[in-house]
């Protein structure tokens, strides 16, 4: 029997037993767009259990849209109508054969009397030169009764119990100011008359869409209304449950287009869909859940071409288990328009003035802010409206612009609004925190801001143009999606080779346990670079590169790494070029954060040096590897300077290539021949002076006396290196075949530290006094005598380590330690991001 409307006790009185209870389905244009997708859509119904269905469709795809252009060139220009119409009549025609084949007889014979129908009207509405309102109501739905009549066919064929209703011998709607509004006693009455007159099918396939008013005339539920009537029948039915099938899996946390790592949403309440769907999310209309909201019936947004997956589960139930925010979504192509004076404080009535001016040029309004100093107030509206808005309100406030109670009236366009939406996010500390830390970090300003006192849903006005950059940023800062960084590298030389292939062999790893996604999109050397639109592929990245043709361009590079689509950018210099060093302040103002190991920068001149810094409050600097590679020193010294300790004094022994060599020379064998051995294991540069003259341990003691914050400049380094000033000036063999003449020296202050039971250490110290670097006598006892043979060491002496100095100790140089000291303030920046390690 029939399952005859409304509510539960209705429904109780009826005897009906919920495995009787019917189940609403709706399908869109898209889902019947021709006769193959048409019978798709019979295979997933016959293949469900639902003890009934009420099916109701929209037109075949594009057919509305041609019936409206129809009749409208049927008032100008009739034999264009006419061949307008026998394409649409064909169309059907073509359809019904191929579903129906030799069965298709019946129902041409139903659909001939419309078309004939049809084209008498069209002829009418030539005669009349324009088309009446109730002409176009009735011809823009019959592409819904054809496509119903065409479904229950195919499904009868099938020898299914299948049926079709003509949704205006029911369906009763009045206009109103908010849309098409429902009558529904008069509506649930037809509905039991048409039952009584209609045997029960399993199979009842209803048009969307149309409707009549209440004086009998046929009209149309507009945009959206098939969907609307899905909700509506699924009420009138009182089904358990609505099915929107529709071309895409379910509703999603963000428009895909924009971020392709947005997640399918399984459930959410009515509530968040209504907010999404009001700023553009591809969600059903909330003027067409109405009817099962009042019911609390579930809304299913399924993928007709996948009806294996659940899609997403639309109902009265309120669950945040996901986290606080559901779903983001952008409203583009809006402006601003704001009215600023001194003259609207403290005066009632003056957004009454405002809203009501804009309502009667039929303007809508998307998001309001107002000043709490009532100075100025702030709205949103369509970009095709701005100008519209902006005059009446100049009219309606022409008196106060005069007298100068308002200074000013303006639009400004070029303006998105993005949209936080989520039932979790009500009482729920630190959502806006996390929200426009993720802008900031992703370099976006914020124009306006607007929150509901349900706290259901913060929006925020920013520029159109970084609308997607913005919405990844926040996607990801919420963890809907993996945190994206678009990453270059400078300089794959050893230590960027290794950290390249530590990235490549831990970027899945990241991505899976992390959500963070690691994107390579650059590699560049001394002369030319290797750009890639999306990610390099991982385990290619050497030939790809070697193989690459373009000129190094470091403008161009930085362009392509800072990619506008994507919502930070990160440079790993791995190089030792001043020349890209002097470039990080200018990458840190644009918002590139950059991690080095490189000792430029931070050794260089103290303009260029401040600069950086002061350049590092728009992004992240990380360069722990300048100093002991893999150690933590400037981390070790950072923590004790933000905990308010004192540093007294900081030494240590920052060279690995002479800790080994002193840690080996003990005047037995000469000290020529311990760096010539050196040289052919690797452990010094190609010329053992760039590690004998002490410099480079002289900038690392420069980058660690001006994180302690000291002004201190390269050339203030007291530095005495190993190598005589005369052989300081020869070439590179020439010093290697006279590394001899160092050893005499050497040999003496060996001895003569031995004789006082001390050792040789090359040793750098920065304190109050001043700052040096050479070649000191140390006790046995002291810490810096007994290490390993390439150990780095450093010791801070502090007002809380006065008596027992902090001391960090472990392997400072090598490429595999360096790389990972890099790698390591990658992951850093990524968890300051927002990343959740």
């Amino acid at each position: 029997m029939w399952c005859t409307l409304g509510s539960p006790s209705l429904r109780a009185e009826a005897n009906v037993s919920a495995a009787t209870v019917p189940v609403a389905h709706k399908f869109g244009g898209s889902s019947l767009a021709d006769a193959q997708r048409i019978a798709h859509v019979a295979d997933v119904l016959t293949a469900r259990d639902d003890p009934t269905q009420i099916i109701v469709v929209s037109a075949m795809q594009g057919v509305t849209d041609a019936l409206i252009a129809l009749v409208h060139a049927a008032s100008s220009d009739p034999e264009t109508a006419q061949g307008q119409l026998q394409t649409l009549i064909e169309r059907h025609r073509k359809t019904a054969h191929a579903l129906l084949g030799e069965q298709e007889a019946e129902l041409l014979g139903r659909l001939e009397r419309d078309w004939n129908d049809l084209t008498a009207l069209l002829r009418a509405a030539h005669l009349l030169s324009h088309p009446s309102a109730d002409l176009l109501d009735y011809v823009q739905g019959l592409g819904e009764v054809w496509s119903a009549q065409l479904l229950a066919a195919l499904l009868r064929a099938r020898g299914e119990d299948a049926g079709w209703l003509d949704a205006r011998e029911v369906l009763v709607v009045e206009p109103g100011q908010l849309g098409m509004g429902v009558d529904w006693a008069l509506s649930e009455a037809r509905l039991a008359d048409w039952q009584q007159r209609h045997a029960p099918v399993r199979h009842l396939v209803v048009t969307g869409f149309v409707a009549r008013s209440g004086n009998g005339r046929p009209t149309t539920l507009g945009r959206n209304g098939s969907d609307y009537s899905g909700a509506i029948f699924a009420r009138l039915f009182a089904c358990s449950a609505l099915h929107i099938w529709t071309d895409v899996d379910g509703v999603l946390s963000a428009d895909p287009r924009l971020v392709p790592d947005a997640v399918l949403l399984p459930r959410m309440s009515y509530d968040e869909a209504f907010e999404l769907a009001y700023f553009g999310a591809k969600v059903v209309h909330p003027g067409t859940m109405s009817p099962v909201l009042e019911r609390g019936i579930p809304v299913y947004v399924r993928n007709t071409f996948k009806p294996e997956l659940e899609g997403t589960r639309i109902g009265p139930e309120q669950q945040d288990e996901n986290g606080p925010v559901k779903g983001l979504t952008i409203a583009p192509q809006l402006a601003l328009v704001e009215v600023e004076g001194t003259g609207m404080i403290g005066v009632p009535g003056t957004a009454e003035r405002v809203f009501g001016a804009l309502r009667g040029a039929g303007v809508s309004v998307v998001m309001i802010a107002q000043a709490s100093s009532e100075h100025s107030i702030c709205c949103a509206v369509r970009s095709a409206d701005a100008g519209r808005a902006v005059g009446v309100l100049r009219q309606a406030f022409a008196q106060e612009l005069a007298a100068g109670l308002i200074q000013s009236i303006e639009a400004e366009g070029g303006v998105a609004v993005l949209a936080a939406v989520g039932d979790g996010m009500a009482g729920h500390p630190g959502v806006a925190a996390r929200l426009f830390a993720g802008l900031a970090h992703a370099e976006v300003n914020v124009r306006a801001i607007a929150q509901g006192g349900s706290e259901r849903n913060i929006s925020v006005a920013i520029r159109e143009a970084d609308a997607a950059r913005a919405l990844r940023a926040v996607h990801s800062g919420f963890w809907l999606s993996p945190q994206t960084i678009s990453v270059g590298v400078i300089g794959p030389g050893q230590v960027g080779s290794e950290f390249l292939d530590q990235l490549a062999s831990a970027a899945g790893r990241l991505l899976e346990a992390h959500q963070l996604d690691l994107r390579l999109r650059g590699i560049a050397g001394s002369s030319r670079m290797h750009l890639a639109d999306r990610c390099v592929d991982w385990p290619n990245w050497r030939s790809q590169y070697v193989e690459a043709a373009t000129p190094l361009d470091l403008d161009a590079f930085t362009a392509h790494i800072k990619a506008p689509h994507l919502p930070h950018a990160m440079i790993i210099d791995c190089s030792a070029s001043a020349e890209v060093a002097a470039r990080y302040a200018g990458w840190l103002a644009e918002g590139i954060h950059v991690v080095t190991p490189n000792k430029q920068a931070g050794s260089a001149p103290l303009s260029q040096y401040r600069a950086a810094r002061a350049a590092a409050r728009r992004a992240h600097w990380r360069y722990e590897a300048t100093v002991g590679a893999g150690l933590p020193i400037i981390g070790t010294l950072r923590d004790l300077i933000d905990t308010g300790d004192e540093i007294l004094a900081i030494e240590g022994i920052f060279s690995g290539t002479l800790s080994y060599l002193f840690n080996s020379f003990d005047g037995s064998k000469p000290f020529s021949e311990l760096v010539l051995d050196a040289r052919g294991k690797g452990f010094t540069e190609p010329d053992p002076r760039d590690d004998l003259s002490g410099m480079d341990v002289a900038r690392k003691l420069v980058i660690l006396a001006r994180e302690w914050g000291q002004d201190i400049e390269l050339g203030d380094v007291d530095l005495v290196g190993l190598v005589p000033e005369h052989l300081a000036t020869l070439d590179k063999d020439a010093f290697l075949e006279r590394a001899h003449e160092m050893d005499a020296d050497l040999t003496a202050r060996a001895e003569s530290a031995r004789a006082k039971q001390h050792v040789l250490r090359f040793v750098a110290r920065v304190d109050g006094a001043g700052a040096k670097v050479g070649l000191v006598e140390l006790p046995m006892d002291h810490a810096f005598a007994h290490l390993k043979p390439t150990d780095n060491i450093v010791q801070f002496t502090t007002r809380r380590y006065r008596d027992n100095p902090l001391v960090v100790q472990g392997p400072g140089a090598g490429t595999a330690v360096t790389a990972a000291g890099v790698f390591a303030d990658l992951l850093r920046i990524a968890q300051a991001l927002g990343s959740r390690f």
